[in-house]
């Protein structure tokens, strides 16, 4: 496949969850390697098949993607199956590729399906002398590929915008009901959906894992700056408001704190199944416990959100954005490229290599944090209500929070004061 001769097949497939935009990735590409003289096949449900030597694919044509790009889910469905499991499935990947004449393979997916693009294509070369060109299409409304700062992911910003006009309407039932909502937002490492939702909707308070930078976190920590965000707005003369938490939070709590992280599910990359730890439930029980032991009464909702976002119709920004996307990676392959991640910086496409998206510790593509010392970051907690470091100055506020509770002002230092550096930390 290169600038001389464009016959040839190339294959689509789709890993990892769901994102609002996978239609429209699929709908451009296959336009574009027509239009250049390509046979397209789809392949369904990622690399499950491949792992296994077979190639189970429906025959991509113009009339067959010419509006799906206005649909949400995947025509050609979705897995996180693992080819990185051993060699032998590797090589299976490469041998019914190779049999079903496909010669350029575009994989839209996160992380795992990037590392796994960049495994299979390496296999191919070194181990069996093919030279598979491969291209990865960045997808997730987690948002937390390694590509420069301020470029999304396809999927995110129909995620904050749905995910935005839900929790909008969580803050109206919350003022209604008078009662709080914990609302765990998907996330699976990073916090970058969970914040932009908070912001867009003016959540009471956000809570992500990067503001412990990393550090190991105490679930009692989590439940005492709810606990305490509550308290604050009790004195304010409100009952009533909605919490964001990322669900990435689970991953950096100390395992003595969640004695069932050893017991939940691990998908086929490892990855613990957020979805099996009923995080918000847990939340609440606690958060629940200690209200009650402080005399505070309130009424905690609890919700999960994510799954609703993810096969949503893309908007307008994400419906552009992956027509471009499917164009530009198909036209990579075209021009002879293999093994990088296409991306649209200041409005021109730019291939990053797989092996610049590596972790270096891990061998595996890193994981884009939220920088909490950027402007955005810094914005969006400044309009959080919470307990906040120059609050520890503050003796006149901290006795009104006190006032709310069974505590006395001294107390009320003792118990919440390592949250604002005027009390040791108790853990």
């Amino acid at each position: 496949m290169n600038d001389e001769s464009h016959s040839g097949k190339i294959g689509i497939l789709v890993g990892g969850g769901p994102a609002p935009g996978i239609n429209g990735v699929i709908h451009s590409a296959t336009i574009e390697a027509i239009t250049h003289g390509l046979e397209v096949v789809g392949i369904y449900e990622g690399f499950k098949h491949l792992m296994e030597g077979r190639l189970v694919t429906t025959a991509l044509t113009i009339p067959a993607v010419s509006r799906i790009h206005l649909d949400g889910g995947s025509i050609l469905r979705t897995s996180r199956a693992n080819p990185t499991k051993s060699p032998e499935t590797l090589r299976n990947c490469v041998c019914a590729l190779m049999e079903a004449g496909v010669s350029g393979l575009v994989g839209i997916g996160g992380d795992d399906t990037a590392y796994s693009l960049y495994r299979v294509a390496r296999y191919a070369q070194e181990k069996m002398g093919i030279g598979l060109r491969t291209v990865h299409v960045p997808k997730t409304i987690d948002n937390d590929l390694p590509i420069p700062e301020g470029i999304p992911t396809f999927g995110y910003e129909t995620a904050r915008e749905l995910g935005t006009r839900m929790v909008m309407n969580f803050m109206e039932d919350a003022r209604t009901g008078q009662h709080w909502f914990l609302v765990v937002t998907m996330g699976r490492k990073a916090g970058h959906l969970a914040l932009g939702i908070g912001k867009s909707s003016g959540a009471t308070l956000t809570l992500i894992p990067e503001e412990w930078r990393g550090h190991q976190i105490r679930l009692q920590e989590v439940v005492d700056i709810l606990a305490t965000a509550i308290i604050q707005r009790l004195a304010d003369g409100k009952n009533h408001g909605v919490a964001l938490i990322a669900e990435g939070i689970i991953e950096y709590i100390a395992p003595d704190d969640l004695q069932t992280l050893e017991r939940v599910e691990r998908d086929e990359h490892g990855h613990i199944r957020l979805a099996e730890i009923n995080f918000a439930d847990v939340l609440k029980r606690m958060l629940s416990t200690n209200l009650r032991e402080l005399g505070v009464q309130i009424k905690l909702v609890d919700k999960e959100l994510g799954y609703e976002l993810r096969c949503a119709a893309p908007i307008a920004y994400d419906i552009d954005y992956t027509r471009s996307l499917g164009e530009a990676a198909v036209d990579f392959l075209l021009a002879g490229g293999s093994n990088a991640t296409i991306t649209l910086q200041q409005n021109q496409v730019v291939a990053i290599k797989s092996e610049e998206m590596m972790d270096p510790a891990t061998g595996r593509t890193e994981v884009r944090m939220v920088n909490v010392d950027s402007f955005t970051y810094r914005s969006a907690y400044k309009f959080m209500i919470r307990l906040k470091p120059y609050h520890g100055q503050d003796d006149l506020l901290l006795a009104r929070l006190a006032m709310q509770t069974n505590l006395s002002p001294e107390d009320f230092k003792a118990r919440y004061g390592y949250l604002v550096g005027i009390a040791p930390r108790p853990f």
